[in-house]
């Protein structure tokens, strides 16, 4: 964690989806459950103490839910990947650690459950210079 790099953790968000790679899988919502870890600088929030210097949880949880209800995902992989830019849509927000699980599905002996993490920052922006403008 780089200095002035808070965390903020969403432990255990229980999170419905149309998910699987067949489509008998898909047929029905699965309950997949997430972990989110969001980084950034939450020293306004603590100084202030107010809930629009910081991430509403509640918020951003009905905002994950949406997205899950736009369509199926056959991947665990693209429903982390979905998850992880949502919660980068916050600006305050550098970075986004998110782990998601699930139950494998019945032809998978032997295996309690499956999980994804992916870790995704806020892309930079490429300052203009002449050496990297486009010519005309």
């Amino acid at each position: 964690m780089r200095r002035g790099q808070d965390i903020l953790r969403l432990h255990g968000l229980r999170l419905s989806c149309r998910l699987g790679v067949t489509a008998a899988e898909r047929r029905r919502p699965q309950p997949v459950r997430a972990d989110i870890v969001l980084h950034g600088d939450w020293r306004c929030a603590a100084e202030h103490d107010r809930l629009e210097d910081t991430v509403d949880y509640a918020a951003l949880a009905a905002d994950l839910r949406r997205e899950l209800g736009r369509r199926p995902f056959q991947l665990l992989e693209a429903l982390a990947e979905a998850l992880a830019a949502v919660c980068l849509r916050d600006p305050r927000v550098a970075a986004v650690e998110v782990q998601v699980a699930k139950r494998p599905p019945a032809s998978v002996k032997g295996l309690a459950r499956f999980e994804v993490c992916v870790f995704r920052t806020r892309p930079r922006r490429v300052r203009q210079t002449p050496s990297n403008r486009n010519p005309v």
